[in-house]
């Protein structure tokens, strides 16, 4: 096999690198028609003016103008046609070619009747280069054309390489996502069924605690009225108890107190007796004094620290 040249291996152009030659070109193909034109009036016109009478030789400019709108009208229409990759038969290439010869042919006419060989070779440069550029910028634009096309193709086919890649991918994607959404739908199931009989179990083990604390509380209920009741009998006994002692100590109190009563009646009568005989002796003595009195007609002073 056989060694392949270094620059030999070249990358392909982009669509833009492409592009932008057609554009190179197209500047240069109107940047030398623009000057083939204007060589070519001021070329021409001399020529036409000398086989032109005099009253017209103001239109002389006119020939050199209308062959150069030709030559202007092929070089853009030649650039559309091959742009749009078709083309436009022979009419247009008799149109371009005569077009060419003529504007050779008054660009030299001048020098070719004077036998200047040299002034020949100089007016036929621009002409021949506008010939030549015509039929290059054709073959560079319908090559240019292909080449796009090329490129389009290839661009089409790997755009549409692409999608399919993509469309496997979406499918594949697809795919791992049912895949995934089943599997997730198979877990929450289970975890589904799981949480249901945890719940079961749990509100199982709920009825079971319930039933447990409401045995425990009725039993404790039970407790607490057996305990009541014990209390009540238990405060019952211990309040007629009190009651019991109170009534005792009430009777012992009035017993006391009939005691005391009687004593304290006894100790008054016993202190009664002397006061009561003191004092009847008193009435006596101031009965005797007040008789006396009377009879002797004395007057009574009482004694002031006694009040007799």
């Amino acid at each position: 096999m056989s060694a392949v040249a270094p620059w030999a291996v070249k990358e392909p152009l982009s669509a833009a690198q492409i592009q932008s030659a057609e554009k190179t070109l197209a500047a240069g193909t109107w940047t030398i028609t623009a000057g083939a034109v204007l060589f070519s009036v001021l070329t021409v016109t001399p020529l036409v003016e000398r086989v032109t009478p005099a009253e017209w030789g103001w239109t002389a400019p006119i020939l050199p103008l209308v062959v150069d709108a030709a030559v202007v009208i092929v070089v853009r229409l030649d650039a559309t046609v091959a742009r749009l990759g078709g083309s436009a038969g022979k009419w247009p290439a008799l149109l371009r070619w005569m077009t060419g010869l003529m504007t050779l042919l008054l660009n030299i006419g001048d020098s070719a009747l004077k036998r200047d060989l040299v002034g020949v070779a100089v007016h036929s440069v621009a002409p021949l280069l506008l010939i030549v550029t015509a039929e290059a910028g054709l073959a560079y634009r319908r090559a240019i054309g292909r080449a796009l096309e090329r490129i389009e193709r290839s661009r089409a086919a790997e755009l549409e390489a692409r999608e399919q890649r993509e469309r496997e991918e979406r499918e594949r994607e697809r795919a791992e996502r049912e895949h995934r959404e089943q599997s997730a739908r198979e877990h929450a199931e289970r975890l589904e069924r799981e949480r249901a009989e945890r719940e079961a179990g749990e509100r199982a083990a709920e009825r079971e605690h319930a039933a447990r604390l409401e045995r425990e509380r009725l039993d404790h209920e039970a407790d607490m009225r057996r305990e009541q009741r014990e209390h009540e009998e238990r405060a019952r006994r211990a309040e007629q108890q009190r009651a019991d002692a109170l009534r005792r100590e009430q009777q012992e109190q009035q017993e006391r107190s009939r005691r005391a009563e009687r004593e304290r009646a006894a100790a008054e009568e016993a202190a009664q007796a002397p006061r009561e005989a003191a004092g009847q002796e008193r009435v006596n003595t101031t009965a005797d004094a007040v008789n006396a009195a009377v009879n002797t007609g004395e007057k009574i002073v009482p004694n002031p620290f006694t009040g007799r």
